[in-house]
C-alpha cells in the first residue's frame, strides 16, 4: 500500500511542477535587450557621480570640501583655489581646482550628495562603469562635469 501511495504522491508533485511550467510557457519574458532598449530605474537609484553647473555655465562647486569630509571611504579628493574676480569659475570665493572621485573606493552611499550645500555633486543614473584599466576608475573634474547620457528610463516609485 505504501508503494502505491508514494507513486500517486510523486505523480501529483510532477503534475504541479508541469502546471507551473505550462503557466509560464506563454508569458512574455521579462528580459530587456539592453543596448537597444533602455533600462527602467527608480528615481532614487544612485550610480555614477556628476558635477552640476548653473544655467549660466558656472560650476556649482564652491570648493568647501564638505563632500570629501563626509565620504566614509575617502574616495573623493578636492583641492580648492581662490576665484579670479575678473573671470570667476564658480559664484563663491573659491572653486574646486581639482575634483577627483575614485570609483574603486566609492560605496555609492550618497553622503557626498547630502553634505554638499550647493547641490554640486549628485549621483546620477548612469550605471555603465566598466573600464579596461584601473585608471578609468579615477574620475577627473572634466569627466564629472561632462557625464555621458545614461540609457535609462526613470520609473515611478
Amino acid at each position: 500500500m505504501s508503494y502505491i501511495g508514494d507513486t500517486i504522491k510523486g505523480m501529483s508533485e510532477v503534475a504541479k511542477a508541469m502546471a507551473i511550467t505550462l503557466k509560464y510557457l506563454f508569458v512574455k519574458p521579462v528580459t530587456v535587450q539592453y543596448p537597444e532598449e533602455p533600462i527602467a530605474v527608480y528615481p532614487r537609484f544612485r550610480a555614477r557621480h556628476e558635477l552640476r553647473r548653473y544655467e549660466n555655465g558656472m560650476e556649482r562647486c564652491i570648493g568647501c570640501m564638505l563632500c570629501e569630509a563626509a565620504c566614509p571611504t575617502n574616495a573623493i579628493h578636492v583641492e580648492a583655489a581662490e576665484n579670479d574676480p575678473a573671470h570667476p569659475i564658480s559664484p563663491g570665493e573659491r572653486y574646486a581646482k581639482v575634483y577627483e572621485v575614485n570609483l574603486q573606493r566609492c560605496i555609492f552611499c550618497g553622503d557626498c550628495e547630502l553634505a554638499c550645500p550647493v547641490e554640486a555633486i549628485v549621483l546620477g543614473h548612469n550605471f555603465e562603469l566598466a573600464v579596461y584599466d584601473r585608471k578609468g576608475f579615477l574620475l577627473s573634474k572634466e569627466a564629472l562635469l561632462n557625464p555621458p547620457t545614461p540609457n535609462v528610463i526613470v520609473r515611478a516609485e
